[in-house]
């Protein structure tokens, strides 16, 4: 008899055991992400798909930051249509995956975050509708492009009614938003969203120039006066009004964005650690000639730290508030059995590790060349430099560009190294 209980005993002890075990061996959302992550690196785009789309599919609390992590490996790849695809689905995801449900809060409250479905940051909300927007800019489709940034506008009048904070608003949204405008004629509309972008952050390097051209020809000389006398370091070139030039917009998307990592000393909170990027900028060359570089317009890297800490304090009270719940529960299974009430705090304090979940596939910044052209054809090169400019093994070369009166040309590029 006494055998029989003291086998029941060892059994449940067994059974306690190998499930903490499975939790801790359970792969994380970067140990999945990471293989894909490095086969697009390797240059090996067909493979980091089939990676990421089978994970993409899978219908569960992680398939939105999967499907992101998909629609920008495929615009990696230069499959725009595909990409557009991608995130028209995430953008609906995040709508069906906005909301908690109580079964997933309780469910996190004893084991981890990890357990609640994942809704995406409030930047990221912002950059799926700003990535399908360069998808369709790529595919020629402006008026889709459009569309992709009224969704941005939508999104900031909600956000801002929820207390967020401007930085997450995107300005290289509402940039991108206003070189469409200004593509389609729409000159009005492209210095509401040129302003737009530069009191959200004002050190885009563009905008002065910007906001004194477009406000020119919008035919706001009150305002166009105005920015004439806050920069007066702009040099206003008679480029900028000449109808019989085209311009080159090489929309460029350098390294790598930060990873999240468990906080040392603190394994139940993320902590984003920059990922090193060899490539720091890019030279834009043409027949030969050089142009000057691209200059950074947002950094992702800075706004996706700035988030988290935020976030911060929230997710502490929430963490805390767990492990007041696991003490209460395993309290409970103590008072009926002492070893499995100590085993079942070990097992779900375990478990309640860092949600390392995120998009991981952004750059680390998004950089900006324009150039003001005679229409013709030209041979693009851009070469991929590191901090002291030095080339690195990023290039893209002898890439054929159209260059047409009065249109603007597109190129996306990014470097991966």
């Amino acid at each position: 008899m006494k055998k029989n209980r003291a086998l029941k005993v060892i059994t449940k002890i067994a059974v306690a055991l190998i499930l903490s075990l499975g939790l801790l061996s359970c792969a994380t959302y970067q140990g999945k992400i990471g293989e894909s992550r490095q086969l697009l690196k390797d240059g090996q785009y067909d493979k980091a798909l089939d990676k990421l789309k089978e994970l993409a599919e899978k219908d569960g609390d992680d398939q939105l930051v999967y499907m992101m992590d998909y629609a920008t490996a495929l615009q990696i790849a230069g499959q725009y249509k595909e990409s557009a695809d991608a995130f028209n689905k995430a953008d609906k995801l995040v709508d069906l995956k906005d909301y908690y449900s109580v079964t997933k809060i309780g469910a996190a409250a004893l084991g981890g975050e990890e357990m609640v479905q994942y809704k995406g940051e409030s930047y990221e909300k912002f950059l799926i509708n700003t990535m399908n927007a360069m998808n369709y800019v790529m595919l020629g489709q402006l008026d889709d492009a459009m569309v992709e940034a009224r969704k941005i506008n939508e999104k900031i009048s909600k956000m801002r009614m929820d207390g967020r904070e401007p930085y997450e608003f995107s300005p290289f949204a509402r940039y991108l938003a206003a070189i469409l405008w200004e593509a389609q004629n729409h000159f009005d509309d492209a210095y509401i969203e040129y302003e737009a972008a530069y009191k959200l952050d004002g050190r885009n390097p563009f905008l002065p120039a910007d906001l004194i051209r477009s406000a020119k020809m919008a035919r706001r000389d009150e305002t166009y006066k105005k920015w004439k006398s806050e920069f007066p370091q702009v040099h206003e070139d008679p480029k900028w009004y000449d109808r019989g030039l085209g311009e080159l917009i090489v929309i460029y998307q350098q390294g790598w964005g930060p990873e999240k990592q468990p906080r040392p000393g603190q394994y139940r909170f993320p902590i984003l650690r920059p990922v090193f990027s060899e490539t720091q900028k890019a030279d834009i060359s043409l027949n030969g000639k050089d142009e000057g570089h691209t200059k950074s317009i947002y950094n992702i890297e800075q706004v996706s730290i700035q988030t988290l800490d935020k976030d911060y304090g929230a997710l502490v009270a929430r963490r805390l508030g767990g492990v007041a719940t696991k003490a209460v529960v395993a309290d409970q299974i103590r008072q009926k059995n002492e070893v499995l009430g100590t085993l079942a705090w070990i097992g779900m304090n375990l478990a309640d590790r860092a949600d390392l979940r995120q998009w991981s596939t952004l750059p680390q910044t998004i950089q900006m060349a324009r150039l003001r052209l005679p229409p013709g054809k030209y041979t693009l090169k851009i070469q991929g430099l590191n901090s002291v400019g030095m080339p690195t093994q990023d290039v893209l070369s002898d890439k054929i560009i159209q260059i047409k009166a009065g249109q603007k040309t597109f190129v996306n590029w990014r470097s991966l190294h």
